[in-house]
């Protein structure tokens, strides 16, 4: 397939706080595009604030996709995302818009440029037992037991990321396959992708970021951030589920269940989205090859973002 037949998709990629939205927001008024979240926290509807999804103000200005659109007593897989992020594509284009797909979660992102693995249906009860197994031995010890079965694939997952370690453990368990054996077998098809990718990452000084982090984090507390926290909270949801782990929400959660001050979780809330924030960097530099990386906030990243789209486009 010719780069002449193929889709453009313009896709925003950065650490959180680096200014994606507003990047992705002028872009769309520029040149007639729709935006695609691509944020696996952005997904819930619970969590507004906590996420600091566009205001309503911002969505009015452009068409805006996979923006609260599940429960947080829902789990949101890369699968799951790209099959909607797909959807989500073909409706914009049959808009005659510009998809553009932004957002921080690497494996969403990896999952629309390069293709999933097609894995096998788990069976509930696998994946019942393997959270069980981990909840009993601890992340650790999960950790060793899937470097058992799967070495490859454990030493790849972080100890604290339990999700991805549980579906690994899960899908050895119920396929005889590993996961990174399930992703070779779909690189290997070597078909064509029907689209065109350009990447503009967001990639501003540590020191920027991180002071820009804490502030957002006061004003997201100013906002109502604890009571988005408590009404979560009042659900009862499986501590497990991605929308109660996630940065911010997990450290309040722990002050209402009376563990921590509350100066005590912002203080914690604060330190932990400023190291996750450095694996989101971490990950797209390892990860994304041939990205247009700007390392400055606002005007004049927007102004460099806008002519590296033109020329993509003028292709």
């Amino acid at each position: 397939m010719s780069v002449e037949t193929r889709k453009p998709i313009v896709v925003v990629a950065g650490p959180t706080g680096s200014g994606k939205s507003a990047l992705a927001l002028a872009l769309a008024e520029r040149f007639r595009g729709a935006i695609v979240n691509a944020d696996s926290q952005q997904v819930y509807r619970e969590l507004f604030v906590l996420t600091q999804r566009p205001s309503p103000e911002d969505e009015a200005r452009a068409p805006h996709f996979l923006y609260g659109v599940l429960p947080a007593a829902e789990r949101c897989s890369a699968g799951r995302w790209l099959c909607l992020a797909l959807q989500a594509i073909a409706e914009i284009r049959g808009e005659g818009r510009l998809p553009l797909v932004v957002g921080g979660t690497g494996l969403y992102l990896k999952a629309l440029m390069e293709g999933i693995a097609e894995v096998p249906p788990i069976p509930p009860k696998t994946v019942a037992a393997a959270r069980d197994l981990r909840g009993r031995i601890g992340n650790a010890a999960f950790r060793a037991e899937l470097a058992r079965l799967d070495p490859e694939g454990a030493a790849r997952i972080a100890e604290k990321d339990s999700q991805r370690l549980v579906r690994a453990y899960a899908v050895r368990r119920a396929t005889g396959v590993c996961l990174s054996e399930w992703h070779r077998r779909e690189r290997s098809r070597a078909r064509a992708r029907p689209d065109r990718f350009l990447v503009l990452a967001l990639d501003p000084p540590r020191d920027q970021l991180d002071r820009r982090l804490d502030l957002r984090f006061d004003a997201m507390m100013a906002e109502g951030a604890l009571a988005e926290a408590r009404a979560l909270d009042r659900l009862g949801l499986d501590p497990t589920l991605p929308a109660v782990k996630a940065v911010g929400v997990r450290e309040l959660l722990e002050h209402l269940a009376g563990r921590a001050t509350l100066e005590e979780a912002v203080a914690k809330a604060k330190r932990a989205t400023r190291q996750f924030a450095k694996r989101q960097r971490t990950w797209l530099r390892n990860q994304v090859a041939g990205a247009r990386t700007f390392g400055s906030f606002g005007e004049t990243a927007i102004d460099e973002a806008s002519r590296a789209v033109a020329a993509f486009l003028a292709v």
